[in-house]
């Protein structure tokens, strides 16, 4: 018996496939998009998902402004922030960060979902998030999935 047949493959970053996604984020709720997103974009998705390696695809999220929040999270929910200094902790909601910057309400959210190390750093790069139906990535001819 061949006992070549047997070895598991590794997936490095040369032998990756990675591939450009476009996700419409239109009335979609904000915790079950974000968790679809980052296992997207670590891989997870993929046959040959290997936990150490960026084998997950480059994703656009579009309409990030319309996503949306259950319950009373819009005023409720609070994002922490500490600017270093004595007394500087800053709080802000999700409405307010809305108006502020429309697509971090999204990339917290995967940011959150991903691994908080060198490779976490690495894979959110693979987050593109955009308000509006208009992004600057037709060129790498991404397809479009229905989450």
């Amino acid at each position: 018996m061949n006992t070549l047949s047997y070895k598991t493959v590794s997936a490095n970053s040369k032998t990756v496939n990675k591939e450009w996604v476009v996700i419409d984020a239109n009335a979609e709720i904000l915790g079950r998009l974000s968790s679809k997103i980052a296992m997207i974009i670590r891989g997870k998705n993929k046959p040959g998902f290997t936990p150490h390696v960026d084998c997950g695809d480059n994703v656009i999220v579009i309409n990030a402004d319309k996503v949306k929040l259950t319950g009373n999270k819009w005023t409720e929910k609070q994002y922490v922030r500490y600017t270093g200094y004595p007394g500087g902790q800053r709080f802000i909601s999700p409405r307010d960060l809305m108006v502020k910057h429309p697509t971090a309400v999204i990339e917290k959210a995967v940011r959150g979902m991903l691994p908080k190390n060198k490779l976490g750093n690495a894979l959110i790069k693979n987050l593109h998030v955009y308000v509006g139906t208009e992004h600057p990535h037709a060129a790498q001819n991404p397809k479009s999935i229905k989450l």
